[in-house]
């Protein structure tokens, strides 16, 4: 039997599993830690160019369209990045599932600080002409499909090896380098801004590109490091078992699950959604109504620290009392904040968007990110369980975040500049989201038969 195999539990009240203080081990601690730096350094490339879309690019790539449109075709290139992640996560989920993990996350990180240093080279379009947008949609294509095979790799790592009553807190470890992420790329573009004055449009802002290469070359020492212990050479060898069955993990996924695709991409868009608006689309909401840029860049960052104490906290709640539970207090939060938190990003006060964004990003979007890690690898048998999730995970961002910057934008348009359009769309698709998770099981009563103790493996 492998160590892997799953099968539903009597529940989480009786006592830990022999193996509860495992997350304590040294090997686990050291790929709980990559996991971290590896998702941070990921999500800070893919975030710096969701703020970069927010304020920069409509008036570096598209300053030859009006102000309103030129913000619509930045969110589009913004959508590309997203549209790819699904792709990103089939493909590196086919091979994470055959081969093993370590060589997919060394791959993606490789190809999204590749993609991220580029962007900070391209010339403008007053440079090159209509070829700089181009290739810009091709730069952010590329980093949609490393961090679509990032995100599945990076939480299983933790899931899969953590005791089962402290699974959903070692899955937090991969989906906090989200906010991470987006922590450090809102402070670098905060103090480059600052640093670069007038400049800032001119050149500054190709510099937190450029430290990508700096970033990158950090995560992968530290990735391959972890890459060299007997816990992923494990992985590989229950891998090359799967190798060789003849149908593909996508196909099994497909033919096999196609019911919890659906319900745990519907359950995930709720998350994604409220970054969506009130990361991207809230930010150049905010700038335009005369909150200073780099005040609202930095009530962004502290907004990220509260969301990454938030998700740590729920995903260690979600192992007592549920994910599902967890995700629905998330859920219902949201809707009764949709109208209060677009009411306060469209005050044109710095307090009143903090409160926008520390409420709705930091704490209803923490409840949020804190167990869909868990809940959704949970849902896949092992065997195919990178494919699986990484296709829920990631169609659920294309959908979110990747498309909600725009649609928001072009309901504000169809509404005559109001925003009660954007609430109903908010709140309806949390609204769905609540009925997927409570049609699924809970995850957290799903246990492992036999786990072998890493200092074991």
């Amino acid at each position: 039997m492998s160590p892997t195999a799953e099968t539903p539990a009597s529940g989480r009240s009786g006592p830990a599993a022999p193996d509860a203080d495992s997350l304590n081990t040294k090997d686990l601690r050291r790929v709980l830690g990559s996991s971290l730096m590896g998702s941070i350094i990921e999500y800070y490339d893919f975030i710096l160019y969701a703020t970069a879309a927010a304020l920069i690019f409509d008036k570096v790539f598209f300053n030859n369209l009006d102000p309103g449109m030129a913000l619509f075709a930045s969110f589009g290139t913004l959508a590309v990045g997203y549209i790819a992640r699904p792709l990103g996560g089939i493909v590196f989920g086919h091979f994470g599932d055959i081969i093993g993990r370590k060589r997919m996350l060394v791959l993606s990180m490789l190809l999204m600080g590749g993609a991220t240093v580029a962007i900070g080279l391209l010339p403008t379009t007053a440079e090159i002409g209509m070829a700089a947008p181009l290739i810009l949609v091709i730069l952010r294509f590329i980093q949609g499909i490393s961090v679509g095979g990032e995100w599945g790799g990076a939480t299983l790592m933790a899931l899969e090896h953590a005791p089962a009553a402290k699974r959903g807190f070692a899955a937090a470890f991969a989906n906090a380098g989200g906010p991470a992420g987006g922590l450090l790329a809102t402070f670098v573009v905060s103090g480059v801004s600052a640093a670069t004055g007038e400049h800032f449009l001119e050149w500054g802002w190709r510099i937190p590109f450029l430290f990508s290469a700096v970033l990158i070359f950090i995560g992968l020492v530290i990735r391959l490091k972890v890459a060299e212990t007997p816990v992923f050479q494990r992985l590989e060898e229950e891998a090359a078992k799967v190798q060789q069955k003849k149908r593909s993990p996508l196909a099994r996924v497909l033919t096999g699950h196609p019911r919890i695709v659906v319900v745990t991409l519907i359950a995930s868009l709720g998350f994604y959604t409220c970054q969506g608006i009130l990361t991207s689309w809230g930010v150049s909401v905010a700038v335009a109504e005369g909150v200073d840029r780099s005040t609202v860049l930095n009530l962004k960052g502290v907004a990220a620290v509260l969301t990454i104490i938030t998700c740590f906290y729920t995903a260690r709640l979600s192992d007592r009392i549920g994910r599902r539970t967890v995700l629905t207090i998330g859920g219902v939060a949201g809707i009764l904040f949709a109208y209060p938190a677009l009411t306060l990003m469209h005050s044109g006060s710095s307090w009143q968007f903090a409160i926008a964004v520390l409420v709705g990003n930091g704490i209803i979007q923490g409840i949020l990110a804190g167990p869909i890690g868990a809940y959704i690898s949970e849902q896949f048998p092992p065997e195919v369980r990178y494919t699986g999730a990484s296709l829920a995970y990631q169609g659920a961002s294309t959908l979110g975040a990747g498309f909600t910057p725009m649609v928001a934008t072009a309901l504000v348009l169809a509404g005559g500049g109001g925003f009660h359009l954007v609430g109903i769309f908010w709140i309806a698709i949390l609204l769905i989201g609540l009925v997927a998770v409570r049609m699924s099981r809970e995850g957290a009563d799903i246990q492992p038969r036999k786990t072998k103790q890493l200092q074991d493996a």
